[in-house]
């Protein structure tokens, strides 16, 4: 595995990996409270290793190795966190994929990075803090964040989640899901039908949503969010393999 490096990031001392070689680089953009240690983050480091292509992973101020709290974070900050990494580590031409929020972060990227040529979206979860999060939470529970700054929601994956103000209200400047969204490049969106954190819908309101020649979406039978087993694992790497095509 690839040993750690870091920057100095806008927020935060940032953790990356990166890994030389051919093509453009293979950026994984991890998910909300996940890190670059994940298991498809790691394992798609050593497919691209195996076949000389360049790959990059990072961790996201307040996640994993990179300095910072998480409860202090929010979208349009992780963005800025993964824009300044590739831009320090890979400033030729990059293919992101974006596992769940990583998927939205990617999305914002689009719009401002101009050196994207491809996008591969695992569960890809934009705008969740308004539509997921807000959305599903009582007046009782708004008013408590309201009071707090904070919300602690249950997670079926550890600890529960810090639903902060600054998250919901930064969420709201960030929304891909309500303007044009111009994808210009091949792009592959992969979705769990069992995933219990990411419906179909959203992957198809996405699919839906981006403007571009050649957009596909791939429900995959019996795939949770995690999207981690072997064969889950095989998809992503066919997935990435078209896209550099």
């Amino acid at each position: 595995m690839t040993p750690t490096s870091y920057i100095d990031g806008p927020h935060a001392r940032l953790a990356y990996a990166f890994s030389a070689g051919e093509g453009p680089v293979i950026v994984f953009l991890s998910g909300y409270k996940s890190d670059m240690q994940g298991t498809k983050a790691v394992h798609l480091e050593a497919w691209a290793k195996a076949r000389g292509r360049a790959f990059l992973r990072l961790d996201y101020a307040g996640h994993g190795e990179s300095g910072g709290r998480f409860e202090d974070g929010c979208i349009g900050d992780w963005a800025m966190d993964a824009q300044a990494v590739i831009d320090a580590v890979a400033p030729g031409p990059v293919l992101l994929v974006g596992s769940s929020m990583g998927g939205w972060i990617a999305s914002l990227l689009t719009q401002r990075l101009d050196r994207i040529v491809g996008f591969v979206g695992i569960a890809a979860a934009p705008d969740f803090t308004e539509d997921g999060f807000w959305a599903e939470m009582s007046d009782a529970q708004k008013r408590e964040m309201a009071e707090h700054g904070v919300w602690y929601r249950p997670s079926a994956y550890g600890d529960p989640y810090a639903i902060t103000r600054r998250l919901i209200e930064d969420g709201r400047r960030r929304l891909v899901l309500r303007t044009p969204l111009p994808m210009p490049f091949p792009v592959r969106l992969l979705q769990g039908t069992e995933d219990e954190a990411v419906s179909r819908d959203v992957a198809l309101r996405l699919f839906d949503h981006i403007d571009g020649a050649d957009v596909r979406l791939t429900l995959v039978r019996g795939a949770d969010h995690r999207f981690s087993e072997p064969d889950n694992l095989a998809v992503i790497e066919a997935a990435i393999s078209e896209v550099l095509q």
